[in-house]
């Protein structure tokens, strides 16, 4: 995305919103969902719009793990180490996708290509161990399956890869 397209379309999201500071999450919540991030210039910008000191919205930016002010691979693998998927197994997949992709839980490829996150239940107990991808739920994982799953995502793109467990 361009410069111009960036600042335009952080424009449109905060635009959609009345000057009320109540809505400054949505709004973040929105930028989140756009850009897979919080860019600085779409804090900046809300803040302007709203009003508001910068740092106040930061501190809700930071607060919320949901929301990340640092740009997010194209492909947010998360992996459940809830106590079920945990017990299963779910630090054996997190190891293997260090090894696959060369990160920790936490970082983006330096191609931006992916981003690992651990967290800690996705609701799916009985289905462990859990690993979404861009949405996808990919259950009951075993180790050897975890190649063929970056794999997918990284020839086809999010949009085309629907999780066949």
């Amino acid at each position: 995305m361009t410069e111009v397209n960036h600042a335009s379309k952080i424009a449109e999201i905060i635009e959609a919103y009345p000057v009320d500071q109540r809505f400054a999450l949505a709004a973040m919540q929105d930028m989140q969902h756009a850009f897979n991030y919080i860019p600085e210039e779409g804090l900046a910008a809300l803040a302007e719009y709203l009003g508001c000191p910068q740092a106040q919205l930061y501190s809700m930016a930071t607060f919320y793990k949901a929301l990340s002010l640092t740009p997010k691979g194209e492909h947010i693998i998360k992996i459940c180490n809830g106590t079920a998927c945990h017990l299963r197994g779910a630090m054996n997949l997190a190891t293997e996708l260090k090894r696959d992709l060369g990160i920790e839980p936490g970082e983006t490829t330096e191609n931006g290509e992916f981003s690992v996150e651990l967290v800690n239940c996705l609701g799916s107990c009985a289905l462990a161990p859990v690993m979404v991808v861009d949405g996808n739920y990919h259950n009951k994982l075993r180790v050897e399956q975890i190649p063929g799953i970056i794999e997918s995502y990284a020839a086809s793109g999010a949009e085309e890869v629907t999780a066949n467990d």
